[in-house]
């Protein structure tokens, strides 16, 4: 691999480059679930299909940014032979509506010939990212392009190196995982730059907190700070902190995305949740403000909230929260530069298919043989615009 560092010029991202704080991730997932299926979830939710009732939906709610991927395993189905049909279709519609699309390049899936272990996995991925970059140059020559290489690299590792919930489908090899996604997202983000060096860099980690347990030992203290610092082992390994012979620099990043979920915080012994309302009241439970914190203060980086959701009823209450951490980051003065609300059209499980998940901002309920309808989910969307609200003055004071 050629050496990163010293060669390339990192995107310029002196202010925000989204076009909304808030955003909306579409689930676009394309992996293996542990049964050896190829999901789809692009289709499966409909959203491919319904694109455009989709994005013209998002416009009373001021969103004007939305993730989305490509899928890795639709576009690439021969080595090197790259299908951009379905990626055109899906820039020209975003296009027309002048909706801002985030575009995630490997999220969780891989062509049928690869996994992180394979000898030429870096090499594949490092091509894919370089024909994505001139593809997406040759329709779009002058738009800032934000692109994440690999999504929730701490996440999928764990999933298919040791819990066998996809491809690899192994055991005690998360850290080998790991080290090939990294190397290849290394390589995949030299590839991007050599192309085009203003493409900026997103990335999209889960962002959590591990407590010890109550009237903890100082052996069980030094365990939960060791399991909590993992979380930042693939930013470390991009930003040349850990793995320096992967050509790893802070350059490879321009904005630190992080994924937050009703879930993210839990004790390093029984792996027992807090709770996110924090009722009884828990010391060790961690406002998200205070994660936020850590994680800018680690790498001195312009931060985003690039997923959060809740299922179920609790939805209102969690987006509030959501508007309430978000105000107090900005008024503290850190660059947070936006919030997703992922998955804004409901998901079903990826290894069963159903139950649906009643996450989203719309539910989807799915009839057999018919796209799945979008449901305005009311008390959501109430409590969003007053999560909106919130974050609107805490900018607005910010300017003045």
């Amino acid at each position: 691999m050629m050496p990163v560092t010293g060669l390339l010029s990192a995107a310029s991202v002196p202010e925000n480059p989204f076009r909304s704080f808030w955003m909306a991730g579409y689930e676009c997932t394309d992996h293996l679930n542990a049964f050896g299926h190829r999901v789809d979830f692009l289709t499966l939710t409909g959203h491919l299909q319904l694109l455009r009732q989709d994005y013209t939906e998002l416009a009373p709610f001021h969103i004007k940014t939305v993730r989305e991927g490509i899928r890795w395993s639709q576009v690439e189905r021969s080595p090197y032979q790259y299908d951009w049909s379905t990626v055109a279709y899906m820039l020209a519609q975003g296009k027309e509506l002048g909706v801002q699309q985030v575009w995630d390049l490997c999220h969780f899936g891989y062509p049928d010939d690869l996994t992180p272990l394979h000898p030429m996995f870096a090499r594949r991925f490092a091509a894919l990212c370089r024909a994505f970059a001139l593809f997406y140059r040759s329709l779009c020559p002058d738009d800032m392009l934000i692109v994440t290489p690999i999504n929730e690299v701490s996440f999928i590792s764990w999933l298919g190196g040791d819990v066998r919930g996809t491809s690899p489908y192994c055991t005690r090899q998360g850290w080998e995982v790991k080290y090939g996604l990294m190397r290849a997202y290394i390589e995949g983000v030299a590839a991007i730059r050599e192309v085009d060096p203003t493409i900026c860099i997103l990335t999209t980690e889960p962002l959590i907190h591990v407590s010890p347990p109550l009237g903890a030992s100082f052996e069980d203290i030094a365990a939960a700070r060791q399991a909590h610092e993992v979380q930042f082992q693939a930013t470390d390994i991009l930003s040349g902190r850990m793995c320096p012979e992967l050509g790893g620099s802070p350059d490879l990043m321009d904005i630190l995305g992080f994924n937050y979920y009703y879930d993210n915080q839990w004790t390093s012994d029984t792996h027992e949740f807090l709770n996110w309302k924090n009722e009884p009241e828990d010391p060790r439970f961690k406002p998200l403000r205070s994660l936020l914190r850590e994680a800018y203060e680690r790498y001195s980086k312009p931060i985003a909230l690039t997923e959060t959701s809740h299922p179920g009823i609790d939805r209102p209450e969690w987006i509030q929260s959501i508007g309430r951490e978000c105000a107090a980051v900005i008024a503290a003065g850190i660059p947070l530069w936006g919030a997703c609300l992922y998955p804004i059209i409901d998901r079903p499980d990826w290894d069963h298919l159903t139950p649906w998940h009643k996450a989203g901002l719309w539910d989807a309920e799915d009839e057999p043989g018919e796209l799945p309808s979008r449901i305005l989910y009311v008390p959501y969307a109430e409590a969003l615009v007053r999560a909106q609200e919130m974050v609107r003055r805490a900018l607005s004071e910010k300017k003045h």
